[in-house]
């Protein structure tokens, strides 16, 4: 956890090893913070980064092959906007999950576009997708059923 003090204050969160967070943790945390405090983390591209980096290190290990079956499937996922977007493709093939930072020239089967607070409350379990889907916080584009089933081959946390 952060060195000292609230982890949701933005000095600390800087400071916090993410590695040493539980998913439980993470939620805990992202449901402590305003959108507006995940922007500002958004607008710190290093922090962002990290942040970005541990939670898309961290599905592959969330992920569940016993729910996924013989599914095959690549999403890719559109956090932020503009200049900042960042772009990770999650590959689900053979009962493993892996994830690649970027785009690749693979067509993906379902495309996710969201910004940075409302992809931090929805992977950390504190936003519900459809709710998301239907106020246009969550873009969608490809297999619209793929994109609505996906919580159940993750270990989400609850906060």
């Amino acid at each position: 956890m952060a060195s000292s003090g609230n982890p949701n204050n933005l000095d600390n969160l800087a400071e916090l090893d993410f590695a040493g967070v539980s998913p439980e943790e993470f939620a805990e945390i992202v449901k402590g913070l305003s959108g507006k405090q995940i922007n500002e983390i958004a607008r710190d591209q290093p922090l962002r980064a990290r942040v970005l980096a541990e939670v898309f290190g961290r599905m592959g290990r969330q992920f569940k092959p016993e729910t996924a079956g013989s599914l095959e499937a690549l999403i890719r996922w559109k956090v932020g906007g503009g200049d900042s977007e960042a772009v990770y493709e999650t590959r689900i093939a053979d009962g493993t999950c892996t994830v690649t930072e970027g785009r690749s020239d693979a067509e993906p089967r379902v495309t996710l576009v969201l910004g940075d607070a409302e992809f931090l409350k929805l992977v950390s379990g504190n936003a519900n997708p459809v709710t998301m889907f239907m106020t246009r916080k969550l873009r969608i584009a490809g297999d619209v059923a793929l994109a609505a089933g996906l919580t159940r081959y993750f270990d989400i946390p609850k906060a």
